[in-house]
């Protein structure tokens, strides 16, 4: 019984993990003023057929603190990227020149760095609720054990070391947020 406790311990750790590691990717696409080349992530571009991320077909760099370039190895794919990130709806206008496409930051007004702060509390919460619900179905699990025959002692500890982990993941959503709402709200 005991392995198995500890397997429903350890699967939910990874859940947990996976939860926080979300949340750090979404938040780097939430832009604090800067250029960043991983905004660009979840930005896909019809590349013969193939939804392919911009990194995976062109060159993505940060030129200053506020543009990026794109080179794409390929010229005919300077329209389709430009295409897939004004629909991405970024929040920035692709400059197209022929050769590159330059993407400039426009400086953030203090109404869309609340935006932003609002959209990654948002986030945030969103992996709050599941490390909140790995707990649930893992404390469900437990009180099955319980049920084919688990000791009553045993089954509380296991609940109690699955209500620590919740809350260490849930002050690790915290850090990110206060770091992310500070990042976005320096000019």
């Amino acid at each position: 019984m005991s392995d198995e406790l500890d397997f429903i311990v350890e699967v939910a750790k990874d859940s947990m993990i996976k939860a926080i590691t979300h949340l750090e990717n979404e938040l780097t696409r939430i832009r604090a003023g800067k250029a960043n080349p991983q905004m660009l992530d979840g930005v896909n571009v019809d590349y013969y057929g193939v939804p392919t991320v911009i990194n995976q077909m062109a060159n993505v760099s940060v030129m200053d603190a506020r543009t990026l370039t794109i080179q794409p190895w390929e010229k005919n794919m300077l329209q389709p990227i430009e295409r897939a990130i004004i629909n991405a709806n970024l929040g920035v206008t692709p400059q197209n020149d022929g050769n590159i496409i330059r993407l400039f930051m426009p400086p953030l007004t203090e109404e869309r760095r609340k935006e932003f702060v609002k959209r990654a509390y948002a986030e945030g919460e969103q992996t709050r609720v599941a490390v909140r619900n790995i707990r649930r179905d893992s404390i469900e699990q437990i009180k099955k054990l319980q049920k084919d025959g688990l000791s009553e002692d045993l089954t509380k500890d296991a609940e109690k070391q699955m209500q620590d982990i919740t809350d260490q993941h849930i002050s690790l959503v915290e850090k990110h947020l206060a770091s992310k709402e500070k990042e976005i709200m320096s000019v």
